[in-house]
């Protein structure tokens, strides 16, 4: 008796490169296509390493879409020549998202520079920056995406801490110029997230949507403890129903970052991904 055919991936589901960071881009690709993936989340890095034109054509030849690229921003430098980098750094990932042929560039905001500790100043430069980007980005048919990172990155990594901000920075442009990112790792402990994410929905400023979950105890770099779906403190499910209840039908990336994840053989990491997303965050039919 032949085995049952694979059930095919849900067809909201894209896959971080992070996921998989032990998988080249090749191999990524040809992965997802062989799970039925039909849109990755690309990481810049890797992109330029293997060149951003190829890339697009080879995600495009296997059928695959570019759901966002990761990571513009880090904006919050107070030095001049280092401000002008930092723009010059993100009209370049500008130009790699839209040869990739994505909409959506994530930003991660910065943190406080060294010896500041002016949190509000360092917001400011980060709006400055999106004022400057903006246009740039709008006229190469790329949205920029504010992700709010938790308040554990605030320091060194995110000013932005919650969805509120975000979307305060991005009512400042135009829908289709600045949305946000929303992140359950970043995003589930916040009581104020079913009015914000509403907020968000009503205005279209969703542009990413990102999952992983919470575990405890935290590991040392922190960075990289995100738990596999279903592992953590998360309600999965209903953060992803109220993300669809706000209006947002875009692919939803599955987006861990854990050690232990990357030291496994990447198909056999790829099929659990799809497994866990069944089980923990598409809400069950009637057949299930």
């Amino acid at each position: 008796m032949n085995p049952p055919a694979p059930v095919p991936a849900p067809t909201c589901l894209s896959i971080n490169q992070q996921t998989v960071r032990q998988w080249s881009l090749p191999q990524l690709v040809a992965g997802c296509r062989a799970a039925g993936v039909t849109a990755v989340g690309l990481w810049r890095e890797p992109v330029r390493e293997y060149g951003p034109a190829a890339a697009a054509r080879l995600v495009r030849e296997a059928g695959l879409t570019v759901s966002s690229l990761c990571r513009g921003g880090f904006f919050t430098a107070s030095e001049p020549a280092e401000r002008r980098a930092a723009l010059a750094d993100n009209r370049a990932a500008i130009d790699e998202a839209a040869a990739l042929g994505t909409g959506t560039l994530a930003l991660v905001s910065g943190g406080l520079p060294p010896g500041s500790r002016d949190l509000a100043g360092a917001r400011r430069r980060v709006a400055d920056a999106l004022a400057e980007l903006a246009p740039y980005a709008a006229e190469r048919g790329v949205r920029l995406a504010i992700e709010p990172l938790h308040p554990m990155y605030a320091a060194d990594r995110c000013v932005v801490s919650t969805l509120a901000q975000a979307l305060d920075l991005a009512e400042g442009f135009p829908a289709e110029q600045v949305g946000v990112v929303v992140d359950s790792y970043h995003l589930w402990w916040d009581d104020t997230l079913p009015e914000q994410l509403a907020r968000a929905g009503r205005a279209g400023r969703i542009a990413a949507c990102q999952l992983a979950d919470w575990v405890t105890p935290l590991p040392e770099g922190v960075l990289l403890g995100r738990g596999r779906l279903g592992d953590g403190s998360i309600d999965l499910r209903g953060f992803r129903e109220q993300v669809t209840a706000a209006g947002y039908r875009g692919p939803i990336e599955v987006e861990i970052f854990n050690p232990a994840l990357w030291a496994r053989d990447g198909t056999e990491v790829l099929a659990e991904v799809i497994e866990r997303y069944r089980a923990h965050v598409l809400t069950p039919t009637p057949h299930d």
